[in-house]
């Protein structure tokens, strides 16, 4: 089950944070509660990606993004993610949440998150590729940033970012299996 309450309380948590350079960092603070767990009783790596939602829509409020999403009638969307999982955390344990927004191509927006551990070890890396939608389709990405009426240069495509789109262009779709 989506976790709403937690995603309305992450809201009012941010609610005064003010707002956020587009290019800035979102941090946000999350533990992992019994129903995140996995059978090894740590997050659940599916859970994982769940969790990551609440950084990013607080991050979006914050850099009015999502004031535009409303006004336009667009949503966003998932299209692709890559994760990284390299420490494990275990029930009840806090962690610091990461979020912003690393690039955008004629499509799809990148954005960076990761989980780190209150030792200052890092858990996790997700990149993700982010749509904005209508009911025409994909809205490019300039597009949502021209409508956001801010003044903002695409940052320099990451190298590792870079090539993870390649391989994504590589990959057959449909699937064969």
């Amino acid at each position: 089950m989506y976790p709403v309450i937690r995603m309305l309380w992450q809201m009012y948590k941010h609610r005064k944070a003010g707002p956020l350079e587009p290019l800035g960092t979102n941090v946000s603070h999350h533990y992992c509660l019994p129903w995140d767990i996995d059978i090894w009783m740590e997050l659940n790596n599916g859970r994982t990606l769940t969790i990551f939602d609440l950084g990013r829509v607080p991050m979006a409020v914050r850099v009015g993004l999502i004031e535009v999403m409303r006004k336009n009638r667009w949503s966003l969307a998932v299209a692709g993610a890559s994760v990284r999982y390299r420490r494990r955390i275990r029930m009840f344990e806090k962690i610091e949440m990461r979020t912003s927004m690393a690039y955008w191509d004629e499509k799809f927006i990148y954005m960076e998150q990761s989980m780190w551990k209150m030792d200052g070890e890092c858990a996790c890396h997700a990149v993700l590729r982010i749509a904005a939608t209508s009911k025409d389709g994909i809205v490019p990405p300039q597009k949502v940033v021209d409508s956001m009426a801010i003044d903002i240069q695409n940052p320099e495509l990451p190298p590792w970012i870079a090539t993870w789109i390649e391989a994504e262009t590589q990959r057959p779709w449909p699937p064969m299996q």
